[in-house]
Formats: C-alpha cells, structure tokens, sequence
C-alpha cells in the first residue's frame, strides 16, 4: 500500500514554490551548516529549533545580498527618479517564507532542511512578526514595497526602527490585555545597521532673524541611526531598501551643562532622547495628541529629508563628491508619498532646508515642495484627523511654527483674492483653526503643499471631494485623484495558499503572479466540474489545516464543515462588530427556537486589537467572548454555532485564517470605511463576501457582479438622508422583535450572569448615541445572512460564485495600485524587466562604480 503523502511530500509538488535543483539544494545545506557554526557558534549537538531558524534565515539572506548590491549599483549607474515613501507604519509581518517565494528557493530550502531532518514549517514559525503598523495603513505600506520592487521602481520606504510594535493581545477572563511586543528580543537577521549614514535631528531651541538669514539655535540633537531591510521584487533580482531610523543620543548628551556628581544621571538620561523611537502608537484611525508622538513625527521626516537630499546631490555616476547642486532639478529625479498626514512635517521642513540651509527663494523653494510631494488621504473619521496645538510645536518646533504660518498667509491671500470677501470661506481653508486651543490643520498643510491628493478608493476620492475636503477641491479640482488601494499577490496567494495558486497556474499558467488581471482567464472554467471540485477541495484542506490549528494553540475543537464566518480587523465602533454580534444572538436565539430545524452550521470567528484607551472597544471584545462563554456551552446547539475570539489577530494569523475562511465579513457603515484590503484579501482567497457599499466593496461588486456579493444595508446617500433627519435607534428596537429580545438579552445580563450591568455602556450607546447606526441595517443584514446560509446548503453554485470572486480579483493587486501611483502621480514608468543575476557572468561587480551610494 502506498504511503500517505507527507506535509513536504504535497509541498514539494507545487511547482510555484520553485525548483529543488540538486546543486541548489547541496548549496543550501553547505551554507546552512557553516552559519550555524560560524554565525551562531553551535554545532548539532547544542543547536535549539530558534539556532536552526537563525542559520535557516542567514541563509536565505545570503541570496539576497548580491542582488541587493546590485540593485543599488544599477540605480546608481542608471540615474533613474526614486520615489520616497514615508510612513510611521510599516506592517511587514515575518520575511523569511516571503524572500524564498520572491527568489524562488521554498522547494530548495524545503528539501534542505527536510535532508537535515527539520521541518521548514516549524523553523518559520519561531520567527517574530515586524508589527510596526496597526492595521491596514501599515499594511499597505508594506504590499506597497513589494510592488514597487517587484515593478522595477527605485523606490525606499522610509519609517522608524519602533523597538516595541502593536501589542501582543492576551485575552484574560474575557478581557483584553496587552503585553510589550519585544520583537527584537532575539536579534533581527533581516536589517543591517548603517551607523556611516547617521544624521543629527533639531528639537526645542529658539529662532534667530539675522542679515544671514535665518538661524534655528540651542536646540537638543538626537541622533538618527538606519537600519536597512532588503525588499526582493518577484523573480526579477531587484532589491530594494526599506530603511527604518531609531533614535541615539549624541556622546555628549547633558553632558556639556555637566555639574559636579551629574556623570551618572546624565548617562542614565540619554533614554529620554532615545525614547522617540522606543515604541508604536497603537491608535487606528485615531488622534492622540501627545509630545511624543509629534517628535516621532518630526523625527522620521527630517532624518529621512537629510538623506534624500544626500542621495540626489552624490546620485551621478563615478563620483561621491557632491556634484549636482542645482536642487530646482529635484522634482524630476525625487517623488516623496506621504501616507496620511502623519510626515506631513516634510513640508516645512523641506521648505526650512531649501530656504534657510540652501539659501533659495521663497518662491523656488516651494515651487519645488509642491512638485515633489504627494498627500494619501486614509480617512474621514474626524477624530482621526492631525490637528496639532500651537503651543506645542511653538515649543517642539519653533521655526517650522513661522514657516507653516507663512505658508498660510501667502495660500489664504490666494483664497481671499478668488473669493473677495468670503471671510467663512477663508477661516474654513485656513492651516490653523483658531479656537479656546488653536491648532494646525495637517491634512491643510498636506494638500496645500501637495500637487496631488488622493483617496484610496473610488467611493472615498468622491467623498473627500463632497465634504471634508470640498473648499480645496473647488480650488484645484486637477490636485484630487483616486488611487484603489490593492495587495500583493505575492504573500496574500502564492505565499499564504499555495494550494489555491498551484491550481490557478494549472488552468492559465503562472505569469498571473505579476499580471492579476490574466485571473479573468478563469471565467471560462466557471463551469468546468474539475475545477469547481479544485477550488472546493483546496478550500476545505485549508479549514482542516486551521481547525487543527486552533485545536493545537486554543484547545477549541471545531467542525470543519460548518460555514467558517470571519470577521478579523482592528475593533472599532465604525466596522460594527456589534453587528456581527446581533446575528449571532439572533441565530442562536433561532436555533433554540426550533432546535430540530435543519440549520446551516457555522464556525463565527472575530479577531482585532482594541486601541488600549479605548473603552467602548474593550467592551466589544468583552461582549465577544461573553456571547461565546454562552454559546458554546449550550448543548442544544450543539457544533451547529461556535463563537471564537481569535486572540493577537496579525499579519502572521491573517496568513492562515483567510486562505480558510468561507464567509467576509466587511459591514462598516456607508461612507466610513476608506477602502478596506481585508476584504481584497479574503476575495482573491475564495471567501464570498457579506458587506455594505462601503470603501472597495463598491467596485469588488462591479469586478465579481454584484449578484456574486452578499450586499445589504443603507448607502451613503441613505445615511446622508438619515443624519438629515436623525437617526431613532428606539423606533427599530420597537418595532423589531427579534433585535429587541438579543438586546434585552445583553441589557438583562443573560451573556453575564455574575454581573448583569456589565455592558451598560454599549446598550446605552447602541440606544442613545449610536453614531454608526446599527439598528439601522439590522433587519437588512439578518435577512442578507439569511440568503448567505441557504446557498452555502448548495455546494457548487456557492463555490461558482467563489470563482467569479477570484476571478473578479485582479484589480485589486497593489501592482495596478504601484502602476497608477507611478505614472499619474510619481511621472515614473514601471517595468517588468528582470535585471542581471548576480551570479551572471556579464555582470563581474564593476570595480569602476566602486563610489556609488546608499
């Protein structure tokens, strides 16, 4: 009888993870042997697993330094325009599974490690997730390198070296609780230290108007000290560089006011200054105005301007002395993105150096601000928007204080010359609200000194045109566009479910990886039986996969043919997990109802991080489990509803749940949710999606056909009317008798026994001050789930529609995404050309470029 196949065995059959060349493979466990002993000092006697993963991941980076030198040496020679991308978030999640995908090597290194009697899997494992991003923002960021590396662009994500990331989430009796993310613990294989490249950053000090011009002086210095992480395009030998700044006291820290007995206290206190970059806001869609976080701010964007400013003066070939000094050329060689308002601070801060350093003009200095800066617009929340106290930066940052001021003066005397008079109009546009507390506008700073402004999906580009944003797009009409966000295919298919890739490539081949709109292709096989029976089969190897994954780290036991419902995302009031939650009563309700009735059974997962200050979103995550404590335990239900929290929902736990969910949830109110990429990344993985017309829903419906979605609920002009006339959540709970008994439920104390007021405040809230308005799209949303259960009882017209999803899909890699950015903000062309291998024998490392920079 033949063997069953192993898990390498069925891994080593798929032929997207590349080819397990005998060579390669000798190659592969030479140099895994000789990290081992010379990098980390061991031999197989004393090795742990987290040696193996280290001399596993030496390894793999070992293939990516040639190309890396190279990449850098071919901008050089070739002079090309970079683009700069700053963020305050870079959500990488693990690499080492990513650099094999991207270079070809995961059936080398598999088999490697398997000859040396490890699993891959388990070494992967011990790697710690990058989680310097709270949610999609820093998720993007980070599908954002990827594609640019991948589509040949000289690109470099620019941010801060965070030594604590987002929280680790334990959930304790029900609760939230955060633990410090000490993701460095261990040491990081992946960056490499640039100390040669260090650069002093200004805090404090006063402002000085002499005949030179003007002087910022006795300010406090911290120093900037890079960290290079290699960012591999797709099979194309191109590396690009992600570089992340963390903060050093300069040696002489408090030491020059030095007095007698001070050495120690002065030494101890050099962590003030390096505390800039000790550890991430974790805020999502929310503004917390602290010191901190501004001097985080300020921090990346004037180390990160010092070094683009570097590069563009040495950038000539065969030579590091400066030789272009002429910065008016810089908008043809520099773009600079700006993700959200957060390094909004480039702008005067670009305008301090061109005017104050480099002695320009006013007017050329901000000629050249304009043309280099770009602005992305991440939401319409107002208590997300930077608006930042006068006082605060008067003291933090005083000369970019009088240049913002001057900016404004010269962009309200533009406003007040179009409309003479129109005194509201100008208070409206005005950079500084004034008020009890005035404060700068960031998002006005951004647009005023941005030549393009773009939303992040086509409902949002139009919303931000029709509200907040309405005064400056009747002004410059040419500086708003829209800019679909997208993922990359690389991790969130090939990488993820290589199952599901593996299948697609059989039907139309591989070249899909870097071209998603070839997924179209798979329409003509929307009835093919084989491939119905495929994709279903892929589907449920992944929730077997994943139920035995929550068994091992949760002890839950689940079944693996119920429906798997997900709804994984930062928990907040506008994404309506208290929806969800009112579905769950209401079904569970249902079933005890009739508990011989032939209900679809459901496996209902919700994960997410609550900001750590936010009350109303502990509580929701309260709520949660104390559903699930009730649920789950109630025998007449039996396995035909399940309620799990998933615990620490991250990139790396993202990785397993979406390639095995069935059901998306995406049920953000109309008009609130920017885009979403969750609900991209759940599409392209075969979920169907239950959601409103909200961010990229609206055009998922128009790829896939609205008839392939489960979409429900108010629209934004429904919730426009409703604000109109006001929203009376008590008018449905009356009238509804099914939401009236699950919130009586909840009130009553049936989810908490021990303390029936225990979600006081979320009934009061959902009652009298709801500002998402969920009773509102109750009614519609049990009756959409309704339709969700019945057609899951059909098998293959559910996975019918799977397939029009994926196929649909295409748009909505961060590819088309990157491309668009290129060339209608960036004035840069993407390419899919490979350069050299390092290994080429055309390609000998020139001697002659030996001056080029990093």
């Amino acid at each position: 009888m033949a063997k069953p196949l192993t898990d390498h065995d069925k891994r080593k059959q798929i032929s997207v993870r590349g080819l397990a060349g005998v060579e390669n493979v000798a190659d592969l466990k030479t140099n895994f042997n000789r990290h081992l002993h010379f990098t980390l000092v061991k031999d197989r006697n004393v090795a742990t697993k987290r040696d193996y993963y280290f001399a596993l991941a030496n390894t793999v980076r070992d293939h990516l330094v040639g190309r890396w030198i190279r990449t850098q040496q071919h901008y050089y020679e070739k002079d090309p325009k970079r683009v700069y991308y700053i963020s305050l978030e870079f959500y990488m999640g693990r690499t080492l599974q990513n650099t094999m995908v991207n270079l070809a090597l995961e059936n080398a290194c598999d088999e490697a490690t398997y000859q040396l009697g490890l699993d891959m899997e388990e070494l992967q494992d011990i790697e710690e997730d990058a989680g310097l991003g709270n949610g999609g923002l820093g998720r993007l960021a980070a599908c954002f390198l990827d594609s640019m590396a991948t589509l040949g662009l000289a690109a470099y994500g620019y941010g801060i070296r965070y030594e604590f990331g987002i929280f680790n989430q334990k959930i304790v009796n029900g609760w939230q609780v955060e633990e410090a993310d000490d993701w460095l613990r261990y040491g990081n294989p992946w960056e490499k230290a640039r100390p040669e490249y260090m650069r002093p950053v200004h805090f404090y000090g006063r402002v000085e108007h002499t005949d030179e011009g003007v002087k910022w002086v006795d300010t406090q210095v911290v120093l900037a000290l890079p960290y290079d992480t290699p960012v591999p395009g797709y099979r194309n030998n191109i590396v690009n560089t992600m570089r992340l700044w963390s903060a050093k006291a300069p040696c002489d820290f408090n030491l020059k006011d030095f007095n007698v007995g001070g050495y120690i206290q002065a030494v101890l206190d050099r962590n003030l200054a390096e505390n800039i970059s000790r550890v991430l806001y974790p805020n999502d869609n929310f503004f917390e105005g602290k010191e901190l976080r501004l001097k985080q701010e300020y921090f990346v964007v004037a180390a990160t301007l010092q070094d683009i400013i570097r590069r563009f003066k040495a950038s000539k070939f065969g030579s590091t002395e400066f030789v272009r000094m002429d910065l008016s050329t810089l908008p043809e060689k520099v773009a600079i993105q700006l993700n959200d308002t957060h390094p909004a601070l480039a702008i005067p801060e670009m305008m301090r150096i061109l005017v104050d350093v480099e002695k320009l003009l006013w007017d050329q200095a901000w000629d050249i601000v304009v043309h280099t800066c770009a602005y992305t617009n991440h939401t319409v929340l107002p208590e997300a928007l930077e608006r930042w106290p006068v006082d605060l930066f008067h003291n933090l940052l005083p000369r970019h204080l009088e240049i913002i001021y001057e900016i404004n003066r010269r962009h309200l005397e533009r406003i007040g010359k179009l409309y003479p008079g129109d005194m509201d109009r100008l208070r409206r546009m005005s950079l500084i609200e004034e008020g009890n507390v005035k404060k700068i506008n960031m998002a006005h700073l951004c647009i005023v000194g941005s030549h393009a402004v773009n939303g992040v999906a086509r409902i949002h580009s139009e919303i931000i045109k029709d509200t907040i944003f309405k005064d400056f797009y009747e002004v410059d009409p040419d500086k708003f566009q829209n800019k679909t966000n997208g993922i990359t295919p690389r991790r969130w298919l090939v990488m993820c479910n290589p199952g599901l890739a593996e299948v697609i490539a059989e039907r139309i081949g591989e070249d899909y990886i870097v071209d998603m709109d070839q997924l179209k292709k798979l329409l003509k096989f929307v009835n093919d039986d084989a491939f119905i029976a495929d994709v279903a089969k892929v589907k449920q190897e992944n929730k077997l996969k994943f139920a035995a994954h929550l068994e091992e780290h949760y002890k839950v036991k689940i079944n693996p043919d119920s429906m798997f419902d997900v709804h994984v995302k930062r928990i907040h009031e506008y994404k309506r997990q208290l929806l969800n939650c009112l579905h769950i009563i209401t079904f569970y309700n249902r079933i005890r109802k009739e508990p011989q009735k032939k209900w679809t059974p459901r496996t209902i997962m919700i994960g997410g991080k609550a900001a750590p200050g936010y009350h109303t979103a502990k509580m929701i995550i309260r709520l949660i489990t104390a559903i699930g404590d009730i649920v789950n335990n109630d025998p007449i239900v039996g396995d035909r509803l399940k309620v799990i929290f998933l615990e620490n929902y991250r990139v790396t736990l993202a990785e397993k749940i979406i390639p095995a969910s069935d059901l998306s949830e995406q049920i953000s109110t109309a008009g609130t949710e920017a885009s979403g990429t969750g609900n991209m990344k759940f599409m392209l993985n075969g979920a169907l999606t239950i959601g409103t017309m909200d961010g990229a829903n609206v055009e998922m419906a128009e790829e896939a056909g609205e008839e392939n979605l489960f979409i429900f609920g108010m629209r934004v002009p429904d919730v426009e009317a409703m604000d109109k006339k006001g929203y009376d959540a008590m008018s449905y709970y009356n009238r509804i008798p099914e939401l009236k008994q699950a919130m009586d439920q909840i009130s009553g104390g049936f989810f908490s026994p021990n303390q029936a007021d225990l979600f006081k405040d979320l009934v009061s809230m959902l009652m009298h001050h709801d500002r998402f308005k969920v009773f509102a799209d109750y009614e519609d949303y049990i009756k959409c789930q309704d339709k969700v259960s019945a057609l899951y009882k059909n098998p293959k017209e559910w996975t019918k529609k799977v397939i029009h999803n994926i196929a649909g899909s295409g748009k909505f890699s961060s590819d088309r995404t990157i491309s668009q950015y290129a060339r209608e903000i960036w004035d840069m062309e993407p390419s899919l050309e490979k350069i050299a291998a390092p290994d080429d024998p055309c390609c000998e490392l020139l001697p002659s470029v030996s001056a080029y920079t990093y």
